[in-house]
């Protein structure tokens, strides 16, 4: 089982690098039921082994690219973020205080945490896509215009996937025209 997640969580985060277009720079917001991964209700049986097992599947190769990771906690914490105080810092965003755990954050921001080299909890971001293992609704954290993504892989463990990419407002009316790179 171990294998299997790791893999589908990296084939996830590839097929949304390419769809979305992130670059060095981007933010991708992570929500991430493990208790749906491994079979249960969301919010009934979190498990800090199925996080690993899927943060060993992206996590180093969004560092290798410069991309950024936003690991949204559970409602226990008010679906605050995890991110490096780099980004918190760049985007001045205000921190907030509070250490994630797998019952009060989940084991999803609490393996970001644990990863991160420099973790800060914040309350909002505008991430340029997503990823929502489970059900746990990332759209609160995306930038405004936000594109579905229907990604190859469906599904890690018994948890189904949701993707979105985010672009930019089309305004103008009919006469406008739009740049095409940034549809």
């Amino acid at each position: 089982m171990e294998n299997e997640i790791t893999r589908d969580a990296r084939n996830v985060f590839l097929q949304l690098i390419d769809e979305s277009k992130l670059s060095a720079g981007s933010v991708v917001v992570l929500g991430c039921s493990t208790s749906e991964v491994g079979g249960s209700r969301i919010g009934t049986s979190s498990s800090m082994e199925i996080a690993a097992w899927i943060y060993d599947g992206f996590y180093d190769m969004l560092k290798d690219k410069g991309i950024y990771l936003a690991a949204q906690c559970c409602e226990h914490l008010n679906r605050a973020l995890v991110i490096e105080r780099q980004l918190a810092n760049r985007l001045q965003l205000d921190i907030v205080n509070a250490v994630p755990q797998p019952k009060a954050g989940g084991s999803s921001a609490t393996t970001a945490y644990s990863r991160m080299d420099d973790p800060v909890l914040v309350e909002h971001i505008r991430a340029d896509a997503g990823v929502d293992i489970g059900g746990t609704m990332i759209g609160m954290h995306l930038k405004e215009t936000a594109v579905p993504l229907r990604l190859p892989q469906k599904k890690i463990g018994d948890a189904f996937v949701a993707a979105a990419r985010t672009r930019a407002k089309f305004i103008g009316g009919a006469r406008a025209v739009y740049d095409e790179n940034l549809l």
